[in-house]
């Protein structure tokens, strides 16, 4: 903003005098900037809206998603899914996965993001696990239905897309489980798989088309989800997604298999349980291993951020948990630290600008204790020194539009560059399902209060 200052023609004012008004002007500007942005939301200081974009009329809303990644050769389907140079021919792939908001409509997404080669999909079907589990191979009798594409029940994902299916007229129930069963006549002519291998949910392949079955008692088991992606549902005007961006704490390593118990399913728990906040939607969009600044297991948070985020259906806010592999993968060295921070620190930067010209508000999360963990902590600190600079950056540089502050909620008060013993999975870095729940306690309501979102 322009600063005025007055000066009489008769009197000269001392070069240093007006510096130094210029400089405090202009330092109440940025401090009040910072603070209209906190209070107001994404924006503020960045040119951006003012709130979040929820829509005023029945739009579409991510219900479920789970981020691609090229499958590792340890996470791709046993012998005899996979052969050679193809995977999944003649294959029947039985998923479920957990919605958060449910609606009268739903629709499908697809991902073949790093396939090589087409994917043809020869048939889809959706229906409700039996008993409403997750991870079983039987279905309910009776809510069986037929998946199109265009009107026709197969259809080919080109190599690096992604196919979005017919709408589909079905009740799909807040915070339940879905079955999605696919069938893979001709299989992915290459080994080029898209997948999430970190599901901790039950997956089921066997041999033929078996879209129709109620159940498959002959399938083999195995703890990844493939080439699925997203489940959206048509919602109502005041329904609206959160994102998270993260690594394998938000994964869920150390959380029980087929249990829900990731501490995004817990925040869901939550959400659900109090009216204004029941129709939000989260979304886990992480990965064990993922980095903000270069790829690991999947590609960088900078790379990933469009596909992932931006481009989600129905987002209004963004957690973003991450930079713990970044600092643990770092050297331990003084100055390669102080270098990572940095970028870290940029990086975070990025992420807020880019979220907030479409109108997404950004929570930062604190990075959560590694002390005692035999790859990520060292001996002279380097790298916990690096945590309490990120730490502290994410909580007084009013970059963020609020703090959530996962590194207070377990740290051990007797030492706080550890996690409390009772809440970590035995490698001083993971959490336990308790440790989980701790870390959904720790996320405000208020933060998520329907279409104002203040």
């Amino acid at each position: 903003m322009p600063v005025s200052v007055p000066v009489k023609s008769s009197r000269r004012i001392p070069l240093t005098h007006l510096i130094t008004t210029i400089v405090l002007t202009l330092a109440l500007v940025v401090t009040s900037s910072a603070v209209v942005a906190l209070v107001k939301g994404p924006g503020s200081t960045d040119g951006g809206t003012t709130g979040p974009a929820v829509s005023s009329a029945r739009h579409w809303v991510n219900t479920w998603t789970a981020m691609p990644q090229l499958t590792e050769p340890a996470n791709m389907p046993p012998p005899p899914f996979t052969e050679e140079s193809a995977v999944l021919v003649d294959t029947t792939l039985r998923q479920t996965v957990r919605v958060s908001t449910g609606g009268k409509r739903m629709r499908l997404r697809f991902s073949n993001a790093f396939g090589d080669t087409a994917l043809p999909i020869t048939a889809v079907s959706v229906a409700l696990p039996l008993d409403g589990r997750a991870g079983v191979s039987a279905i309910e009798p009776g809510t069986l239905r037929r998946v199109t594409f265009g009107g026709r029940t197969f259809a080919t994902v080109p190599a690096g897309a992604q196919l979005v299916s017919d709408p589909l007229d079905f009740d799909v129930r807040p915070g339940s489980n879905l079955t999605v069963t696919a069938y893979l006549a001709e299989g992915q002519p290459s080994l080029a798989l898209t997948s999430h291998p970190g599901s901790r949910t039950t997956s089921y392949l066997q041999k033929a088309d078996h879209t129709q079955d109620q159940d498959l008692p002959q399938a083999t088991p195995v703890n990844h989800w493939y080439l699925l992606s997203d489940v959206e549902v048509f919602s109502g005007p005041g329904t609206a997604a959160v994102a998270v961006l993260g690594d394998s704490l938000t994964d869920g390593r150390g959380s029980t298999t087929n249990e829900n118990n990731r501490w995004p399913d817990q925040f869901l728990d939550r959400l659900r349980a109090r009216p204004a906040t029941d129709d939000v939607a989260v979304l886990n969009q992480a990965a064990g291993g993922n980095r903000v600044l270069n790829d690991g297991l999947g590609p960088n948070v900078l790379a990933r951020l469009d596909r992932d985020i931006l481009s989600r259906s129905g987002v209004s806010w963004l957690v973003v948990f991450e930079g713990v592999n970044d600092i643990g993968t770092a050297e331990a060295a003084p100055a390669a630290q102080r270098s990572i921070t940095a970028e870290l620190i940029a990086a975070y930067e990025q992420i807020v600008v880019r979220a907030h010209a479409q109108g997404i508000r950004v929570y930062g999360a604190t990075l959560t204790p590694f002390g005692g963990n035999t790859m990520y902590d060292d001996p002279a600190g380097h790298r916990e020194a690096s945590r309490q600079a990120v730490n502290s950056w994410i909580r007084t540089s009013g970059r963020f539009d609020a703090v959530i502050d996962f590194d207070r909620a377990v740290r051990d008060p007797a030492d706080p560059r550890r996690l409390r013993p009772a809440l970590h999975d035995g490698d001083w870095l993971h959490l336990n399902p308790e440790g989980y729940r701790s870390l959904a306690a720790a996320v405000p309501l208020r933060l998520f209060r329907g279409p104002a979102g203040g």
